[in-house]
């Protein structure tokens, strides 16, 4: 079986180096050369654990390829997946449609046979009756389905999110259609992976519900954390006893500077204008966006704070600029709009990160980047951990009280136990936990 796979992208590569492993002939098609190059010689351009081993092993043995020549590599293919950018649009939330039209487009002049026309990019309700509509209007006499399959990857484990997912959902209106994906997906299928087969507008709808509920699970422990600081509580605490209730369950209830990455800022705002337009407002997801929003810039107070009040000419260590750990997307990070308000301050601010400073140079240059996490530290006066790696785990409070310049620590993710911190007579700043915030300046 060959596909082809649109977009060399996060998705499309990771789905498509997926696929490969399945046996499954893949072509990776994007309009960027030098992507192609690069993976063709097998530099892989994003950070993904296990990616550049999948993508060298199916690449060697024949079965993966990459090309910037869509019309030759759909020769043959039985289904063709559009995996492209679909990102917020400036000035009013939507979708940005227009990769994913174009993609339909260039797919119509190309059609050779009956094809199935795959969108696993995220997409508003509607969008593949359009494409659709788009490629009958170009070709009237070709033979296609259109089915959505949206993707549930995270970054950090997306290549056993796919190996071994929750579900397959897949939006098809016709058996011929159905059958191609199933034998796509027959190696899921043998190890009872459920599918979940539906039309065109419920496929596309589940995406973006998925990914609204989950933001709205992390928007939701973090205002009862601002709770807990005020009354006394622990909010690891409370995660706790309502995660153990099944109804609820215990993921995405880990408080934290608000929610970032590729997918549920642009997502929540695109479901926002959706129901918007079909005059069924999603209230809840509308005060999820603001709420978020409203989050991740309140957190530089809690920086001043610990500082006393003033960081003017001060020293501000940053541990931790992606959005999560395990990758070095940068994309709605809470780093970026922390440290540019810090900057306004006055503040000097030096910043750390394993995978992510490369794409941060690009956002923030008047950041300064180390080489390390001591470096970063060495005569701070305060560190503020904004992304939870696990070598910043690891680091010996001791240890960062000895480096930094004054014993004040800012953990917006919690990575720290408190007693241990003040134990080692650092000044320690959590989310949501008792004495959480300072109770004294530095």
């Amino acid at each position: 079986m060959k596909v082809v796979m649109i977009g060399a992208g996060y998705v499309g590569l990771v789905s498509g180096a997926c696929f490969s492993e399945f046996g499954v002939e893949v072509a990776c098609v994007d309009k960027d050369a030098n992507r192609i190059r690069e993976l063709t010689e097998g530099r892989i351009p994003i950070y993904e654990p296990g990616l550049e081993d999948l993508v060298r092993d199916n690449g060697k043995a024949g079965r993966l390829t990459f090309s910037t020549d869509l019309a030759s590599a759909m020769v043959g293919a039985e289904a063709v997946f559009i995996a492209v950018g679909t990102p917020s649009r400036r000035g009013d939330g939507h979708a940005d449609m227009s990769y994913v039209f174009q993609a339909a487009r260039e797919i119509a002049a190309s059609l050779d046979g009956y094809t199935v026309i795959v969108t696993k990019s995220t997409v508003p309700v509607g969008t593949g009756r359009r494409v659709s509509e788009i490629i009958r209007d170009i070709r009237p006499d070709a033979e296609f389905d259109v089915v959505s399959n949206p993707e549930f990857l995270r970054e950090g484990s997306a290549i056993n999110d796919f190996m071994r997912p929750d579900r397959i959902v897949i939006g098809a209106e016709t058996e011929r259609a159905r059958a191609v994906m199933r034998r796509l997906y027959r190696p899921l299928y043998l190890i009872e992976t459920p599918m979940v087969f539906t039309g065109l507008e419920t496929s596309e709808l589940i995406k973006y519900a998925a990914n609204s509920f989950l933001a709205t699970k992390i928007t939701f422990i973090n205002e009862i954390a601002d709770l807990c600081e005020k009354v006394g509580a622990d909010v690891h605490d409370v995660a706790r006893g309502i995660g153990l209730d099944g109804r609820i369950g215990r993921k995405f209830l880990h408080p934290g500077p608000g929610y970032g990455g590729s997918c549920f800022p642009k997502d929540t705002l695109a479901l926002v204008r959706t129901a918007q337009e079909a005059d069924a407002p999603l209230r809840i997801i509308e005060t999820v966006v603001a709420s978020n929003d409203a989050r991740k810039a309140a957190m530089v107070g809690r920086v001043l704070s610990a500082c006393g009040g003033n960081v003017r000419g001060k020293a501000i260590a940053v541990l931790g600029l992606t959005f999560k750990p395990n990758t070095d997307d940068m994309r709605d990070s809470p780093s970026l709009m922390i440290l540019p308000r810090l900057l306004e301050q006055g503040a000097k601010v030096r910043a750390f990160d394993p995978e992510g400073m490369n794409e941060a140079r690009k956002l923030m240059p008047e950041v300064e980047y180390c080489g390390s996490a001591e470096e970063a530290m060495a005569g701070a006066d305060c560190l503020l951990l904004l992304t939870e790696w696990n070598e910043f785990r690891a680091l010996d409070p001791r240890r960062i009280k000895a480096i930094l310049g004054k014993p004040v620590v800012v953990d917006l993710r919690n990575v720290y136990n408190p007693a241990e911190m003040r134990g080692a007579g650092l000044t320690y700043t959590s989310i949501g936990r008792p004495n959480g915030h300072p109770t004294e300046p530095a």
